[in-house]
């Protein structure tokens, strides 16, 4: 009862276990139920707030990711601001300054391809103007070029031309031919390449550009989506028409060379230089040979394999070059060199296809391409290189990277080392010529407009302006109605030897038939002016007292910077290159011995001289018609001879298809397998000079036969050939033969050639020792500079050495030796440290015709010497058809001379000159042993011949000596020649008077244009006569007759 709470409300003690149990039953029952479902509410309601959290972790993560991402790229721009181009750089190579490439700033990428929306932008301002750009374009340049491709297109013509107002959207471009009446139109257009776009110049006001200029900088590629082409392509003709002739006439103004320029300022001065900038470099390129190339001709419809006729395209974006072909070859051989002008390295490019030539479509033989990046990068460049799409085909190229220097510096070496290349279808060239042509000044009104004042008073000339420089011509365009035009045109010249040649410019009225002012500059001017450039006004001569010109002129040399490449006197062959090997210096106590000989190679004076006689042509094709073809003309032939570097051109003739020249040149020469004498005919005419042939002659023929005589025929021409003499004449070693060959010289000049050549002077520049130091004690860089009758060689440059050593070896064509002498001086850096000249007599009294010794310097130290071989040769025609003339001694030949032709001299006495003494007698040859005494009378020293080659009669006064010694005074004689039967003016000569002297020289050539047969029908008289005073006739002294009908006149020989 106690423990029951029930029972009085007691409290139950806490010790007793019955009571404890009692408790915990009822209360476990509703207690737990209660917990139970206050934990599952509290459960149900976490489960719908977990979404809320996560989403909140989520944004939390997504913040602290953010701003990590923002700490990170603030950091890298830090840095990229610090050194922004290493960043940059080192991040676009792949190389991170610790960290990738995402690090960087969103404002700095490298996209391969940018949209440029800028340029959009410019594009959709200027697409009308392009419009009206396209419009010309197509008009005036290429349909014309449609039209004049095939006859049955002559109706051609762009009816519609429609750019639209927006870029590339609703244009349109419709063509017709009204002969077959077709239309077709051009519904769209693409054009793929890359086109550069430069801004310049910079000026200081709006739009701060002051123009725009553009170019592909490769030849771009042309879709058109033709309309309408059904019934077009059935025009015959049409359909060979490509996009190739439109493509054409777009690269004509968009690919380099050519630029695009839009002026974006008026009068903008600059604007030739930026439509043709001075080029980067040349490139000459070798096409040397191909290798197992791809039969195309078949026969029996391909049961028989034949060959191909291969021929090669050599292209670099407009400038094109076709070789020759070589018929049924699959491995030929062309050995042809092209010069190309090259402005954006890299980025432009060589491109060689390859074609068997066919009767109607040539067959594709494959090709190749190179960048000339490479080429500039290796200065010389040989392979064989793989052809695409040719199979196992190979072409064997040699490239050469020439730089563009504006100084004279290395100009010699150059001249020195394109003489040695015997180079097709044109010669090496040395320098480049840019002209800009801005603007005249007062011209003159032309004649033509004067005659017409009467109706048109006001009428001014249309000027353009023709620049030639050897035989290439250029034109300007045309400016009409002005007397002060402004062309703003530039012309480049490739220039052999800017030495030698010249740019004549003549300012012509649109008609080219009326001359408003001509120019000559001589381009050895350039070489002495600043930066090889001038820039000035030119007076212009045959025009006004006001008339002149505004250019500007630069010249640039052309020089191989290939440190493999030794430029020397006598280089090795095209192919194959010269290696300086450095010298091994050693360091010795006892120093060699020097030299006291020369120490030349094996070749040194096995040069030979090759004379040319050019003579005559034969049945040359007509270039001159009029009137269309209607009526046909002749040609004004002139020939283009050219061997071992040298070239040569003859005068010109006008209107004959059968021309003479009659002229004579000289080349030395050495035996390099290869060299061929070749000879080029043109027909002179104002524009661009017509072909007549061309034909050659291997050199290693002429130098085996010593002389060749042939009619050769002209090649790539219908009919045709020319008559040449080629002889080679090898040096001889003997003075005793110097009085024959100045004779033979003498009697086979032509009139219209230079001097001929008597002795070839061979120099052997070996070293110099105890040169002067340069300010004091620094060691010279000296060279050598040698020059003969004004033509001039220099050695290379020993590099700081008093004590230099050269080893080269030089040539020189001696006109005269007796007169004549070598002018050596060895200089530093433009001042002379020592000189010397040697006379050529002394080489003429040495032993076999060579010194070969340390010889004094001049102006120097007496220690200063340089070691030298000098041989001199003379040249001995063996068949000039002129008699040898030698000197016979003994009396075994007195008999033969006596033998001579019989001469009758009549001697006047003194102050009787009616009476007239007659002595008969038979004149002795000079070569015999008579005394004085037996010929008391005195004697007329005569050369008579004819020239076969040249077609004239020549008599050669030499001299007279032994006159009577009655005479009281000392005469003034001179010899007076007349041709008979005929005694009037046209046949009669005479000589130049000889002041106070009884044994004059004369040595005067006289010439008589006859035939063979007439000259052997004529007599020659020589009267010897005192020449009295200027108004009245000489007296005579005596005369000698001689009957040419006696004499063979096709063996000349001189004779007393």
């Amino acid at each position: 009862m106690e423990g029951s709470p029930g029972e009085g409300g007691r409290p139950v003690p806490a010790g007793s276990g019955a009571p404890r149990a009692r408790l915990s039953a009822p209360a476990g029952g509703p207690g737990s139920a209660e917990a139970l479902a206050a934990l599952g509410a509290m459960g149900r309601r976490l489960l719908w707030l977990l979404p809320v959290y996560l989403a909140g972790v989520a944004l939390y993560l997504g913040w602290r990711g953010r701003r990590r991402s923002k700490e990170q790229s603030l950091r890298a721009a830090g840095l990229v601001l610090g050194d922004e181009e290493a960043a940059v750089s080192a991040t676009a190579l792949g190389r991170s300054l610790g960290q990738s490439q995402s690090q960087l700033p969103a404002w700095v990428s490298f996209p391969d391809v940018e949209k440029a929306e800028w340029l959009n932008k410019i594009l959709a301002q200027a697409w009308p103007f392009f419009g009206q750009y396209m419009e010309k374009l197509l008009v005036e340049n290429i349909a014309p070029s449609i039209r004049a491709s095939n006859t049955h297109l002559q109706t051609f013509t762009f009816s519609k031309i429609d750019m639209g107002e927006k870029v590339m959207v609703n244009k349109k471009i419709d063509v017709e031919v009204k002969k077959f009446f077709c239309k077709a139109g051009v519904k769209g257009m693409q054009l793929h390449g890359m086109l550069r776009v430069i801004l310049e110049p910079l000026i200081g006001n709006v739009p701060i550009v002051g123009a725009l200029t553009m170019f592909f900088i490769r030849r771009p590629t042309l879709d058109i989506n033709w309309t309408g082409m059904t019934n077009l392509l059935d025009i015959p003709g049409l359909s060979s028409l490509s996009d190739t002739m439109i493509m054409d006439s777009i690269a004509s103004f968009l690919v380099l060379p050519n630029r695009l320029l839009i002026p974006l300022v008026p009068d903008l001065h600059e604007a030739a230089q930026l439509r043709s900038p001075i080029p980067r470099g040349i490139v000459r390129v070798y096409l040397m040979e191909a290798k197992d190339l791809q039969s195309k001709d078949k026969y029996i419809k391909g049961m028989i394999e034949g060959k191909s006729d291969p021929y090669a395209v050599v292209r670099v974006g407009t400038q094109v070059f076709t070789s020759k072909v070589i018929d049924e070859n699959l491995n030929p051989k062309w050995n042809e060199m092209y010069e190309f002008i090259v402005h954006e390295v890299p980025g432009q490019e060589l491109e060689v296809e390859l074609f068997d030539k066919d009767p109607d479509q040539d067959d594709f033989l494959g090709r190749m391409k190179l960048d000339f990046g490479e080429v500039m990068q290796a200065r010389v460049l040989e392979e064989w290189f793989p052809l695409q799409d040719g199979g196992r085909a190979r072409v064997h190229l040699r490239l050469e990277w020439h730089t563009l220097m504006s100084d004279t510096s290395k100009l010699d070496q150059v001249l020195q080392w394109n003489k040695t290349l015997s180079t097709k279808p044109e010669p090496p060239s040395a320098a480049i010529l840019v002209v800009y042509l801005d603007r005249a000044q007062e011209l003159p009104v032309s004649q033509y407009f004067l005659s017409l004042q009467l109706k048109k008073s006001s009428k001014e000339p249309n000027p353009m302006v023709q620049l030639s420089v050897h035989d290439v011509t250029r034109e300007s365009k045309v400016v009409y109605n002005t007397v002060s035009p402004i062309w703003d045109d530039a012309f480049r010249f490739f220039l052999q030897d800017p030495t030698a040649e010249d740019i004549d410019i003549q300012v012509k009225d649109d008609n080219r038939q009326t001359t408003l002012g001509s120019l000559t500059i001589h381009l050895s001017r350039l070489l002495n002016a600043d930066d090889l450039t001038l820039d000035q006004w030119f007076q212009l001569e045959n025009s006004g007292p006001n008339s002149r010109i505004y250019m500007k002129v630069v010249m640039r040399i052309l020089y191989l910077d290939a440190p493999e490449v030794c430029i020397k006197t006598r280089p090795c062959p095209p192919g194959q290159l010269d290696v300086i090997e450095s010298a091994n210096l050693g360091s010795s106590v006892d120093q060699p011995p020097r030299p006291t000989k020369a120490s030349p190679d094996a070749e040194f004076g096995t040069e030979s001289v090759i004379r040319i006689h050019l003579l005559e042509a034969e049945n040359l094709i007509a270039k001159d018609n009029f009137m269309g073809g209607m009526i046909k003309g002749k040609s004004d032939p002139y020939v283009k001879v050219r061997l071992g570097g040298q070239k040569f051109r003859s005068r010109v003739i006008k209107e004959d298809l059968n021309p003479r020249w009659s002229e004579i040149y000289e080349v030395v020469v050495s035996d390099i397998p290869g060299q061929e004498v070749e000879f080029d005919l043109y027909d002179k005419d104002v524009d661009k000079d017509d072909f007549l042939g061309r034909c050659k002659i291997p050199l290693r023929q002429v130098l085996s036969s010593k002389f060749v005589d042939e009619w050769l025929p002209l090649e790539d021409v219908k009919s045709g050939r020319l008559h040449v003499k080629l002889e080679c004449l090898p040096p001889t070693y003997s003075a005793a033969e110097l009085e024959q060959v100045l004779i033979v010289n003498s009697l086979i000049q032509t009139p219209k050639s230079e001097e001929l050549s008597s002795a070839l002077l061979s120099v052997f520049l070996d070293r110099a020792a105890d040169l002067p130091m340069r300010k004091g004690s620094k060691p010279p860089s000296p060279f050598v500079s040698l020059s003969v009758r004004g033509i001039s060689y220099k050695t290379k440059v020993s590099s700081q050495t008093a004590d230099p050593v050269w080893d080269e070896a030089f040539s020189f064509l001696i006109k005269k030796p007796h007169a004549e002498s070598l002018e050596l001086q060895v200089k530093d850096d433009g001042h002379v440290l020592g000189s010397l000249s040697l006379p050529l007599t002394q080489l003429l009294v040495a032993e076999g015709l060579v010194l070969d010794q340390w010889f004094q310097l001049n102006n120097a130290s007496p220690t200063t010497q340089i070691l030298m071989r000098v041989q001199l040769g003379l040249l001995v025609s063996q068949h000039s058809g002129v008699e040898a003339f030698h000197a016979v001694m003994g009396e075994d030949n007195e008999e033969s001379s006596l033998k001579g032709s019989e001469t009758e001299l009549y001697i006047q006495e003194d102050g009787d000159s009616r009476s007239m003494q007659e002595l008969r007698q038979r004149m002795p040859h000079a070569n015999s042993n008579l005394e004085l005494s037996d010929s008391p009378l005195g004697q007329l020293h005569l050369t008579v011949w004819y020239n076969i080659d040249a077609r004239k009669l020549i008599a050669i006064i030499h001299a007279c000596r032994y006159w009577l010694e009655k005479q009281n005074d000392i005469p003034d004689p001179y010899v007076s020649l007349i041709l008979l039967p005929d005694k009037s003016r046209v046949t009669k000569r005479k000589t130049a008077v000889r002041k106070k002297t009884l044994n004059p020289e004369f040595n005067e050539k006289f010439e008589w244009d006859l035939t063979l047969e007439e000259a052997q029908r004529r007599k020659l008289e020589a009267y010897i006569k005192n020449s009295i005073s200027f108004m009245s006739r000489g007296e005579p002294i005596g005369k000698v007759h001689i009957d040419l009908s006696q004499k063979d006149l096709t063996q000349g020989a001189a004779q007393w």
